[in-house]
């Protein structure tokens, strides 16, 4: 049986890799990128207003979303006929697969009696689920990095079509981030692997660059969406049903992770197919974190539940849920309903002032996987999965602030 070792050598470890690295000359201690170097809101703003006329990153992507691009078995009249497809990312060799997840019912959460069961975890409600497609595998390196480091920036030839050529400008209009202060792999690989450290407003504006660039409406699963899609119809503990003590065939963990994370899709799959739900990294979902979330769930089936916070505020401050595990959890936090959610002290090793609102820093910080709902969303339901612009327009003001004094 696996023997957890104490958080305090965990701490150690982590300690000592970030050390090496930092030694080694991988991380930079300081941020290089001047402010003529980094795209900000207002640059985005002032630049593509006269081009598109509005800017994308603020308006709900559904009021602007582009024809989609032809792809094998990407659309679907109804649950039912959804099936599987690859996505293509024009302009790259980059692809993505997306599996359809049926509608139905999930009873969310854990019994009292669950092995490493905590308190956040109830009390158990029944939720409805509708159907939606959800990457096999988490969102890698090479497809994060077309939006983050701008290499899937704007190409255009004479010979796209008008419709194409919008599409394009669209993508190149979503706000990115800076240029990161480090290399946020940790020296754990790039090809293949899962990106890591993007913030959860990171991972939506890239869902809503995603959304441009392909015509499909993509954005992070709910909590409830995900436990659906963790669980795959099954009720226990981990998806695949064993002991707390035996997930190494289905999960890289503490116990098999070698203090690092893994490509992907390199355990066995969940019974829907879906990869690395259990461990290897852990995963943003949308829902704001709150310890009693599901105490003011109704005792009666709920309808696509989601915890929202308000976007007419900006909320840097706001914890968000995490889900999976990682390569660093024991058992119990790699089951399909233990639930993490984010910290401050994620950033604590970001020199800038103001910290960036697009990476955390800890080698063990989240990435995350995309899903497409069936039903697109109306607008004013859109505005609850995207970035919050006015967060996006308070860093870019502080940036600016800064670099005047």
């Amino acid at each position: 049986m696996p023997v957890s070792r104490p958080q305090s050598d965990r701490n150690a470890v982590r300690s000592m890799l970030t050390l090496f690295v930092l030694t080694c000359g991988i991380l930079v201690a300081e941020d290089r990128v001047s402010a003529d170097e980094s795209p900000t809101a207002s640059d985005v703003a002032n630049v593509v207003a006269p081009r598109l006329s509005f800017n994308p990153t603020e308006q709900p992507t559904v009021e602007w979303l582009p024809a989609a691009n032809e792809v094998p078995d990407a659309s679907a009249a109804s649950g039912a006929a959804m099936k599987p497809y690859v996505e293509q990312l024009p302009g790259s060799q980059v692809s993505f697969r997306m599996l359809p997840i049926p509608a139905g019912l999930l009873l969310m959460k854990s019994p009292d009696t669950e092995t490493g069961r905590k308190a956040n975890e109830g009390p158990q409600r029944e939720v409805e689920v509708e159907p939606f497609w959800m990457g096999q595998f988490e969102v890698t390196w090479s497809e994060f990095e077309l939006w983050a480091t701008h290499s899937g920036a704007l190409t255009q030839s004479a010979s796209e079509t008008a419709a194409r050529q919008r599409s394009e400008m669209l993508a190149d209009a979503i706000t990115r981030p800076t240029k990161p202060f480090a290399d946020l792999t940790f020296g754990m690989g790039r090809a293949d692997c899962p990106a890591i450290c993007m913030t959860q407003l990171a991972a939506r504006c890239y869902c809503k660059w995603l959304s441009a660039k392909t015509g499909r409406y993509y954005r992070l699963p709910t909590e409830a969406e995900w436990e659906y899609a963790c669980r795959a119809g099954t009720t226990g503990g981990f998806s695949f049903g064993r002991a707390t003590d035996e997930p190494g065939d289905f999960a890289w963990y503490f116990d098999n992770g070698s203090d690092h994370y893994h490509k992907v899709g390199t355990r066995q799959p969940n019974p829907w197919g879906l990869y690395d739900m259990h461990g290897n990294v852990s995963e943003w979902v949308l829902d704001r974190y709150a310890a009693d979330a599901y105490s003011h769930m109704p005792s009666a089936k709920s309808w696509q539940p989601f915890v929202g916070t308000d976007q007419g505020s900006t909320d840097a401050g706001a914890s968000y849920v995490v889900r999976g595990g990682s390569w660093d959890s024991d058992p119990a936090q790699l089951r399909s309903a233990a639930r993490d959610y984010s910290r401050p002290e994620w950033k604590n090793d970001d020199p800038r002032n103001p910290k960036s609102i697009w990476y955390n820093t800890e080698m063990t910080c989240p990435g995350f996987r995309v899903v497409r709902p069936l039903r697109i969303p109306t607008a004013e339901q859109s505005v609850h999965y995207e970035p919050d612009w006015k967060e996006i327009l308070d860093y870019s003001q502080r940036q600016t602030a800064d670099h005047t004094e």
